[in-house]
């Protein structure tokens, strides 16, 4: 058998309900003006009778003795053990709603019948009336400061502060070198040392003169704060985010256009990987001035570039940026087959999807590339831009030799050739044709001050065979002219706000340009090249060729050597025989004989 329950409480309960009593008497004398709120009789408490010692109060199994609405067998029971006015019962049912009221401040109330009830008595009860006057006391408090934290808060907004104003500055910093495209980083991540890289040289200037980032390069070198936000990983993300906030500006401007257009072009990186530029172009209507805009998104990267690979990226990174294929209104790429190729190019993968796509081929690429191929019909064309290239490499081979170029050309600088943009190849031609007597002369002192017999050699040919030669210059004036009316055109297709009709009336006027060139823009350009000779004491006169060839007249075979553009033929060769066999075949006219051009070779 378990032990008998305890009939009376034992000393130590006595104990413990006594110091209760005097902490809350201390407790109240120390609030000071709060024992104005209870009365004498609801701060004693009640000895607890042995027959309730034993009773859960917490679960509020006797909350049925103060309800005023009990059952007959519960009144009975109540007036057996003393009647209505029993003092013990009173005393017991004070102690147990003081206890009930008690749980709502302390460990939590859970009679849900009796809950309305409980919360109308708790509101007179001692500890509500305490958490009333200690919030009430807070409230006032907080809005004058003076709580007991109050040093502590003003230290946490301090430092709160202080590094708001930090971030401020670092993502200004960060901002400033993105818009600049400007490496951040360089071979080491330690402040005032060298070689750290732009971003931390700017933080260490702009300390000089801001107090913020002075304290912040001090807490630093100090160790006193470990994370200082300069590394790389809160650069890149710095820059992610803002790039991200870029683009989500970007993209909600085209949705309010709502239609819009695609450009793709794809080029090889520095890394040799293949990426796609995306560039959107939709009418801006959230500026005043409503206009055209391109907007660049970002860089692809792209592994197949067929035309089905370059399509489903787009598709993807069009999912992505959560805007609607069957918005596009227009797509325009290179010409290239995977692009503009009519089976399974991208144009026609993306109109099968959406036939207002309207299609329309690069037309400064099309430029581009008719210039490009009337170039390679050229021979003479051809030659005369491998001229312009060797003179480039030959002062860009030798820091010397590029010392020699500046020192007598003092204008325009010698450029190589665009293997891209044919029309800006009128920035290498343009310095020969203004300075032409300056490059010369840089080639004489070249050719007289280099000690290789290779160079000496390279660049007395080029004087002699190139500028002391008129079809020279008369190529450089109309190569010139050609690439500056393509230029022109080309640099005014690509603004933003070009117009379909205004594109045609340029493409127009480069036509009627080209055509009135052929015309008379050769006498025009004759005369600026002779200008040029006379300046650089060149005769004015084209040189003629003289060809080696093997005749055959009445059966014997001669070489005869004869000038360029004189009729060949049954007619007879005009020219000196070198080497003659059986007939007798004298120079002068070709004897009448019947003679035969073979194998023409330049001597």
């Amino acid at each position: 058998m378990g032990p008998t329950p305890r009939v009376y409480p034992s000393g130590c309960e006595k104990r413990k309900i006594k110091d209760k009593r005097d902490e809350l008497d201390r407790s109240m004398k120390r609030r000071g003006g709060l024992h104005r709120f209870f009365d004498a009789e609801q701060v004693n408490i009640i000895e607890i009778d042995e027959e309730l010692v034993n009773e859960d109060i917490n679960d509020n199994e006797t909350v049925e003795l103060e309800n005023p609405t009990v059952d007959g067998n519960q009144e009975t029971k109540t007036t057996k053990d003393g009647g209505d006015n029993d003092p013990q019962v009173e005393q017991v049912l004070s102690e147990q709603n003081e206890s009930n009221n008690t749980q709502l401040a302390t460990t939590g109330f859970k009679d849900w019948k009796n809950l309305a009830h409980r919360l109308h008595s708790n509101e007179g009860s001692n500890e509500h009336i305490i958490c009333i006057s200690k919030w009430i006391e807070l409230e006032m408090r907080l809005k004058k400061n003076e709580t007991i934290d109050k040093g502590l808060q003003e230290q946490i907004n301090r430092e709160k502060n202080y590094w708001r104003k930090v971030l401020v500055r670092i993502i200004a910093l960060v901002r400033t070198l993105a818009q600049q495209n400007l490496a951040f980083r360089g071979d080491n991540e330690t402040l005032h040392k060298d070689g750290n890289g732009i971003f931390l040289k700017f933080i260490e200037m702009v300390a000089m003169f801001d107090p913020i980032m002075q304290e912040h390069v001090r807490r630093i070198e100090t160790k006193e704060i470990h994370y200082h936000y300069l590394g790389n990983k809160i650069q890149n993300e710095l820059i992610n985010l803002l790039a991200g906030e870029v683009k989500r500006a970007i993209v909600e401007k085209i949705k309010k256009a709502k239609y819009f257009s695609v450009i793709l072009d794809c080029t090889p990186d520095v890394s040799h990987k293949e990426k796609t530029t995306l560039v959107i172009r939709c009418v801006d209507v959230t500026v005043s001035q409503i206009k055209v805009e391109e907007f660049f998104l970002e860089f692809l990267k792209v592994d197949d570039t067929t035309g089905l690979g370059l399509f489903s990226e787009l598709e993807e990174v069009l999912d992505t940026l959560e805007l609607d294929i069957n918005d596009i209104r227009g797509q325009g790429y290179e010409n290239w087959s995977n692009m503009k190729g009519k089976h399974k190019g991208v144009q026609k993968r993306l109109l099968d999807r959406n036939p207002r796509a309207f299609y329309m081929p690069c037309g400064c690429h099309s430029l581009n590339l008719a210039l490009c191929d009337m170039t390679s019909c050229c021979l003479k064309g051809k030659f005369f831009f491998g001229v312009i290239q060797r003179i480039y490499c030959l002062f860009s081979a030798s820091t010397k030799r590029w010392d020699i170029m500046k020192a007598n050309v003092i204008g325009l600088t010698l450029k190589p050739l665009s293997q891209t943009r044919w029309e800006s190849r009128i920035e290498s031609v343009k310095p020969l044709l203004r300075q032409t007597e300056e490059v010369r002369n840089a080639l004489l002192e070249l050719a007289h001050s280099d000690e290789d017999g290779t160079i000496t050699s390279e660049d007395e040919g080029l004087i002699i065979n190139e500028f002391e030669n008129f079809d020279f210059l008369m190529n450089l004036v109309i190569w010139y002219d050609l690439l500056f009316f393509v230029n022109s055109v080309s640099k005014t297709r690509q603004n933003e706000d070009m117009h379909m009709d205004e594109a045609l009336r340029q493409l127009k006027g480069l036509i009627i340009l080209v055509e009135d060139y052929r015309e008379t823009g050769f006498e025009k350009a004759k005369k600026e090249a002779q200008l040029i000779a006379t300046k650089l004491g060149v005769q004015p006169l084209f040189r003629t060729r003289r060809w080696v060839g093997i005749v055959v007249v009445e059966g014997c075979c001669c070489v005869v050597g004869f000038e360029c553009g004189e009729p060949l033929g049954r007619r007879g060769v005009r020219g000196t025989v070198a080497a003659g066999g059986e007939g007798g075949a004298g120079g002068g006219g070709g004897g009448g004989g019947v003679a035969e051009r073979r194998n023409l070779v330049n001597p």
